[in-house]
């Protein structure tokens, strides 16, 4: 591999978390990191100066796609709901804890790993400005530099739909490609310094819904390639999707998901304006539509982006939805609503119905 070829991702069990609130504290990641089934660990996304989260705005529940029925808000990881409850909206943005936070949970871990011969990498998921990201990227870098035992990639989340007059930057050529610049210039500076390594980093899409936007995506990929020496795009992977904006649950005083509530009854799910990014079974269609799009994409632009894989997220409940994941063309697939539903053990599941097929 040539020393400025972007380095892959090395993942087995293709089988990962997504950047989500069940990734957020040290126990979560500890968890995340001991499951034999799990081929890597996701944190969730952070900034370099942290999010300010607010409990009384930022929420998530689990509901009925068909009834609207939910559970309490911020329902704890794995709680028995009922076999209903398969999809999940959120109003959260990103993590209260910072980039170096997460990157001291990771050290943690990996010195209380007494067997770590495996190297289980972590993906930071990151985000902020194009300048906090490539000063995220070297801070990343810096840290595999100063212990061989870590094994990072970097993810950066340009897709979240829950925050105020910031559109998602990944449904513009312009923001992806100022990203992109930003990260491809950082790289190119960090390899005057031989003790630092070039990690993989990749990026997290929003869901598509027509081709303009895929179009978009890759125009500004394209261009980074262009400015590329070797004319190789920069990412080693791309991650889709996040979640759905603009959507809304009401939830009802009935326990009974067969009564339909009348109009004074009802109430919304989420605080505020009820307002969340959707996630679960009914987001897996669109997931599975838009792994396929890009994988396609990806294959057409042949040796300028052959290199770069999709980790597919988005309403993997089972191994069922594992299999139609890897059959649309993602490399890794990602878990995110399931491990709220079902906990750490739905990782176990979906490689138990594999039967070791991954």
């Amino acid at each position: 591999m040539s020393p400025t070829q972007p380095p892959a991702l090395d993942i087995s069990p293709p089988l990962v978390n997504s950047a989500n609130p069940w990734a957020t504290t040290l126990d979560d990641l500890r968890l995340l990191h001991a499951s034999p089934s799990t081929g890597a660990v996701t944190t969730r996304t952070s900034l370099i100066q942290g999010f300010a989260h607010d409990p009384a705005k930022h929420q998530y529940i689990f509901h009925s796609p068909e009834t609207h029925a939910s559970s309490p808000r911020d329902q704890p990881i794995g709680t028995a709901l009922p076999n209903t409850h398969t999809a999940s909206l959120n109003s959260l943005g990103y993590s209260p804890h910072t980039l170096e936070t997460y990157l001291g949970f990771i050290q943690t871990i990996v010195k209380e790993t007494k067997t770590n011969t495996n190297k289980k990498p972590f993906i930071v998921s990151v985000t902020g400005t194009p300048e906090e990201v490539s000063q995220s990227y070297l801070l990343i870098a810096t840290a595999v530099a100063g212990s061989p035992n870590l094994k990072l990639a970097m993810e950066i989340n340009l897709s979240c739909p829950n925050i105020p007059h910031k559109p998602p930057p990944a449904y513009s050529r312009e923001a992806v490609l100022a990203y992109l610049s930003a990260v491809q210039l950082t790289i190119a500076q960090a390899e005057t310094n031989p003790s630092l390594p070039r990690i993989p980093f990749g990026l997290k899409t929003p869901p598509y819904t027509y081709s303009t936007q895929f179009d978009e995506l890759f125009a500004a990929l394209e261009q980074a390639a262009e400015a590329d020496p070797n004319k190789l795009c920069p990412i080693s992977f791309l991650t889709a999707t996040n979640t759905l904006g603009s959507c809304l649950v009401f939830s009802s005083p009935s326990s009974d998901e067969s009564t339909s509530p009348s109009d004074d009854s009802l109430s919304l799910a989420l605080p505020g304006m009820g307002i969340g990014g959707m996630a679960g079974a009914p987001l897996h269609p669109l997931a599975l539509g838009n792994v396929a799009t890009l994988t396609r994409m990806l294959r057409e632009r042949g040796d300028a982006m052959g290199h770069v894989c999709v980790i597919g997220v988005g309403g993997v409940l089972d191994a069922a939805g594992y299999r139609r994941m890897r059959a649309v063309g993602a490399k890794v697939v990602g878990v995110g609503t399931a491990l709220g539903l079902k906990g750490i053990k739905v990782f176990e599941d979906i490689e138990s119905e594999l039967e070791g097929r991954w």
